[in-house]
């Protein structure tokens, strides 16, 4: 029995609090564990210290990984303290959760500029000033060896095992480095570091989380409770959002792109984006859904709420109203010739007098990659004056793309300067 169990008489707004906390989470651990320890905040008038931990292993961060920042954000403006670690030593040995194999490790000037841009985007979503932000190589990289070898004993082999992605590649005999089992103590550690009373992740994390009340318990602290928040679904509506799967909405995307990309989704995303991203309580979501069910809010009216609500919460609600009125135009009313962005080809996308279109769609950011365009376009999702492309390897001539319009997927158009 922990310090919080036992007590009574919960106000009515602490669990108000509690089901805004809990609404779209997958596991809050232990069971009533977050309720009284909100209770015994009160009582005590002791913020809480809410812990996430980041590893910087890339330099931009679209919606999906705002959804566990938003639960820390509900935190903050809740006046818990947001506690967030930039994991630029736990970096270096790389995150195993969901891998197959092992991953490739960051030079720490990949680290240091990751790190710095995800601070300014995640301050998109968080109150930075009011953020407690530390790095785990000011506690990780001074331990001595004994310390680390009484880390090593607060676990077993066979309970690292017990993870799937290591059970899956010990079975099949696939590598399984020492380094890799340091991992989850190492994040158990940064617990320790910072007293957490909570750690956030994502349903990935599940494992992690766990063994940081393991750690915690070792080092004589109260174990931490654990939220975990499910893997957003993207655009494309099976595939978890991924700049691999061309499926994400980037939190810097150009307005009129981040409204057309949220219109784009399948509507039974809707009311998990409205639960994820918004940061609205349990009690709209739960309107929403049931006008939704009843019949009273027509779904493009919900999706074009949905819409503007996530690109004002980006920029303001000026140009998110304008980003609306724009897709409009384009969608609603079929007027293309007007506020579709002009660009010039850009000289990198012109090789020996020759335009490859994957190449061309990537350094126009109409696409994230060479290897997405390829795949956009081998999907029928490209298309030049109407015309669908079904040929990734075919190179234009310049001069035939002069006032050519450009649409990617349904929603993203830009036109090459005449």
């Amino acid at each position: 029995m922990n310090q919080f169990s036992g007590m009574a008489g919960i106000p009515d707004d602490i669990l108000e609090q509690h089901q805004d906390l809990i609404t779209g989470c997958v596991d809050v651990l232990p069971a009533d564990d977050l309720l009284q320890r909100l209770a015994w905040a009160r009582e005590q008038k002791r913020p809480l210290r809410a812990k996430l931990g980041v590893d910087p292993t890339a330099p931009d961060i679209h919606l999906g990984h705002t959804v566990v920042l938003r639960k820390l954000a509900q935190f903050q403006k809740m006046g818990h303290i947001a506690v967030l670690i930039i994991g630029d030593y736990t970096a270096k040995v790389g995150d195993p959760s969901g891998r197959s194999k092992l991953r490739p490790r960051l030079s720490e000037e990949e680290i240091s500029a990751n790190a710095t841009t995800y601070v300014e985007q995640a301050a998109k979503v968080l109150d930075m000033e009011k953020v407690e932000l530390v790095r785990n190589s000011d506690w990780l990289s001074p331990l001595r060896m004994d310390e680390v070898l009484r880390l090593t004993s607060v676990t077993t082999v066979a309970r690292m095992l017990e993870r799937d992605d290591f059970a899956s590649r010990y079975h099949n005999n696939e590598p399984i480095s020492i380094l890799e089992f340091m991992y989850p103590l190492l994040q158990g550690y940064d617990s320790v570091a910072v007293k957490a009373d909570i750690e956030l992740g994502g349903t990935d994390q599940k494992f992690n989380l766990l063994m940081g009340r393991t750690v915690m318990e070792a080092y004589a602290l109260n174990p931490q409770s654990i939220m975990t928040v499910p893997l957003l679904v993207g655009t494309d509506g099976s595939m978890k959002m991924s700049k691999t799967y061309g499926n994400y909405i980037g939190v810097n995307d150009e307005p009129n792109d981040m409204f057309g990309k949220v219109m784009s989704i399948p509507d039974d995303l809707m009311v998990p984006y409205w639960t994820l991203l918004t940061g609205v309580g349990h009690r709209e979501v739960e309107a929403i859904a049931s006008r939704l069910q009843r019949g009273e809010y027509h779904p493009a009216a919900c999706k074009r709420d949905l819409a503007e609500r996530i690109t004002g919460l980006y920029y303001s609600t000026e140009v998110a109203s304008a980003a609306r009125t724009h897709f409009d135009r384009v969608f609603r009313d079929r007027d293309r010739s007007v506020d579709v962005s002009e660009t010039a080809i850009p000289a990198s996308s012109v090789i020996e007098g020759k335009v490859w279109l994957p190449r061309l769609l990537a350094d126009l950011k109409l696409a994230g990659s060479n290897g997405e365009a390829k795949r956009l376009i081998a999907q029928g999702g490209v298309r030049l004056d109407d015309v669908v492309m079904k040929d990734a390897n075919e190179e234009l001539e310049p001069g035939a793309l002069k006032g050519v319009l450009i649409q990617v997927g349904k929603r993203r158009f830009l036109r090459i300067k005449a």
